[in-house]
């Protein structure tokens, strides 16, 4: 009976603790779209910022955040799967690789604002990258490799070593054993990781605040060596830093609804994979 009893209040507490934050993020959300939605349209979407940011869309903004994600994933993804496999599928336990492996879940815990100040003294100014979007790209990189890695190795533990075994057992190498079985086994679980890593680094600002993003740019950012706009250092503008805070705040709320809509576009792209994956074992 205290068992029974003592269950049912551990249930009582779970669920009250999960409705209680799905209420809280529900207000969130319902109170940006609730003023966002109005202000976004194709027109809202496909403009150039003018009259001081008061009026038009966030083309460069919209343009400048993909270019961005899109030069985080092309760095972090290679390394950091190539790391999760050495770490899982070479490296031997011992001292040396458990240090490596908490060195790198302490590196995931570092704020983000530190990889911004890292990033500024390598990229911008040792590597001589300037303020750009290559070297904002970069230090998203860096911020995202601990969460790659970890996300990547979990997936490849979760692949039964009776499947390794038997394709060694039939004369494969241990390369090939990783790249027709393992990989693909892990494939699903790798690019969930990778997805929801991608979508996080979108939402970053403090990063890109020191190497390279801009407040207003009279173009479109097509070279890696240029400063670029992005949605969330627009939306911090707009939200705090602005000479017409309430004139623009409509245009703020519109930005942050068509950033939560890009992040959630990429999370349910990453559940899609999973689903795919779970009917199909």
């Amino acid at each position: 009976m205290i068992k029974k009893i003592k269950y049912l209040l551990d249930w009582i507490l779970l669920l009250g603790s999960t409705l209680l934050v799905c209420l809280i993020l529900g207000v969130i959300l319902w109170d940006i779209f609730s003023k966002g939605m109005s202000s976004v349209s194709w027109n809202f979407i496909s403009r150039f910022p003018t009259d001081g940011m008061t009026e038009g869309g966030i083309l460069p903004a919209v343009i400048g955040t993909l270019l961005l994600t899109f030069i985080t994933t092309l760095f972090a993804v290679p390394f950091g799967v190539a790391c999760a496999i050495y770490l899982n599928e070479y490296a031997r336990p011992s001292a040396l690789t458990n240090v490596i492996r908490a060195s790198i879940r302490n590196l995931a815990g570092i704020p983000s604002i530190i990889y911004g100040l890292f990033g500024l003294a390598l990229f911008v100014q040792a590597l001589r990258l300037g303020t750009s979007v290559l070297s904002a790209g970069l230090t998203l990189g860096l911020l995202s490799l601990p969460y790659i890695i970890t996300t990547t190795e979990e997936a490849l533990k979760r692949i039964p070593n009776s499947m390794r075994e038997a394709t060694l057992a039939l004369g494969a190498t241990q390369f090939e054993t990783i790249k027709d079985v393992v990989l693909p086994k892990a494939l699903p679980g790798i690019l969930t990781g990778v997805i929801l890593t991608m979508s996080r680094a979108a939402g970053e600002t403090a990063p890109i605040l020191f190497t390279g993003v801009a407040f207003y740019i009279n173009g479109i950012t097509a070279s890696a060596n240029q400063e670029f706009m992005a949605l969330p250092y627009h939306l911090y503008m707009l939200s705090t830093q602005h000479q017409a805070i309430e004139e623009v705040k409509p245009l703020a709320y519109g930005t942050a609804t068509v950033l939560i809509l890009l992040v959630f576009i990429l999370n349910i792209i990453a559940f899609y994979i999973r689903y795919k994956h779970r009917t199909q074992d």
